[in-house]
């Protein structure tokens, strides 16, 4: 009895190991939909990224490329599947991979996201919320194109390309400046501007007269850091404006065309405006202004004098930034071309006031110490206005003509 029932364990087993056959995972179909600008240096690591390595990696994996930039229809159908979706599309490179989105590049975090979500969706299949949102939408082509990446560019027939003819300045290779350099150069030109210059002057004129210089500094240095302060809040406000709005092409145009129009204006202002005073403050706004100051300076309370001193900075940095003419709007928009970490985007607006501030730190600091008035007058803002102009206009022509200048790798 027990051979037999050894013998009979023995064939079950045997039946069953020849009637189990190895059976092959299903591979599922993955769709990625790629939105992307031309140009944009993020944009371009990411399509080879996709191509050479996850392509390879996972051949059940199709790309379909959308380009915004120049193309219309993509940027609809992109903005219409925000709506869809309830998607926050803060830039570009914009991925959807099954029902997830990755937004940007970051060498070190986005290749292991890709990676992880595409063999998710190859094991387990993934609902294709694109594919579904797209036969929702009226109006716009349901089959996506299949584009193969671009083919290979000469480096120096695009380097020819990249060069501009400035008025004074002759030929300039526009990918010459970096960022952080355009971000010190155009927070500098943007200081160059009397309209908060004449104030600080005039306050400092009333501080000087003032025999405790604990309150000078206190109240002069609390001006500086609330005028930095409005400043920052005003262009990361911008910033967020734009980068929920920058795949539209009409809003870097129409930014663009504020450029243009401010460098022309600047220049105009360079030739015509012998006083290079500010036009936006007239001299009955000026008086006003100059009356509320004495009334602040001279208030028995400090805590009084400083809340005053700082609303008297928002106000006059609000007329400021009409005075500028739209740099720091302009700016922004180049800053919003290029896709960065959040952290990165303030501290370059960080840079940016350091440059901006400059001028009056060097009046407010030189003027304290020596308790002497500088020599600086409005006149400095000559040179300011013809070189700020001059990079204006460039700048709205290449946001009109060539974005994919303004955006540095």
């Amino acid at each position: 009895m027990k051979i037999r029932s050894k013998e009979t364990i023995f064939i079950v087993f045997l039946c069953l190991f020849l009637l189990i056959q190895p059976v092959e995972a299903e591979v599922f179909p993955v769709n990625a939909y790629f939105f992307y600008g031309t140009g944009c240096p993020h944009c371009a690591v990411e399509k080879d990224f996709l191509y050479d390595v996850l392509e390879n990696e996972y051949p059940s994996l199709t790309v379909y490329e959308y380009e915004i930039y120049n193309n219309r229809e993509n940027a609809l159908l992109l903005q219409n599947l925000a709506e869809q979706l309830n998607l926050n599309i803060e830039g570009i490179p914009f991925l959807i991979i099954g029902d997830e989105s990755f937004v940007g590049w970051s060498n070190t975090i986005t290749p292991g996201l890709l990676r992880e979500k595409v063999y998710e969706c190859s094991v387990i299949k993934c609902s294709d919320v694109v594919a579904q949102a797209i036969e929702n939408i009226s109006g716009i082509e349901s089959e996506p194109e299949i584009v193969e990446p671009d083919s290979e560019i000469d480096p120096e027939s695009e380097q020819d390309k990249k060069m501009i003819t400035l008025p004074f300045f002759g030929t300039v290779d526009a990918l010459g400046f970096s960022l952080p350099v355009l971000t010190i150069i155009i927070g500098a030109l943007d200081g160059f501007n009397p309209c908060a210059m004449w104030v600080l002057l005039f306050l400092i004129s009333l501080l000087l007269g003032m025999k405790d210089k604990k309150r000078m500094w206190v109240l002069g240095s609390a001006f500086i850091i609330t005028s930095a302060f409005v400043y920052f809040l005003f262009m990361v406000a911008w910033l967020n404006l734009i980068i929920f709005l920058g795949f539209v092409t009409w809003i870097r145009i129409v930014i663009g065309l504020v450029a243009l129009g401010g460098g022309i204006y600047s220049i105009k202002e360079f030739l015509f405006n012998k006083m290079n005073g500010c036009k936006v403050a007239g001299a009955s706004g000026k008086k006003k202004m100059f009356e509320r100051m004495k009334s602040i300076v001279k208030e028995n309370s400090l805590w009084l004098a400083l809340g005053g001193i700082i609303t008297l900075a928002f106000a006059v940095n609000l007329v400021e930034l009409v005075c500028s003419a739209g740099l720091p709007a302009i700016y922004t928009q180049v800053l919003a071309l290029n896709a960065l970490p959040a952290w990165k985007y303030y501290m370059y607006i960080l840079l940016y006031i350091l440059f901006f501030m400059l001028d009056d730190l060097f009046v407010f600091f030189v003027t304290m110490k020596t308790l002497q008035m500088t020599g600086i007058t409005t006149k400095y803002t000559k040179v300011a206005r013809l070189v700020g102009g001059t990079i204006m206009i460039a700048i709205g022509l290449m946001l009109i003509f060539r974005p994919e200048w303004l955006m540095f790798g």
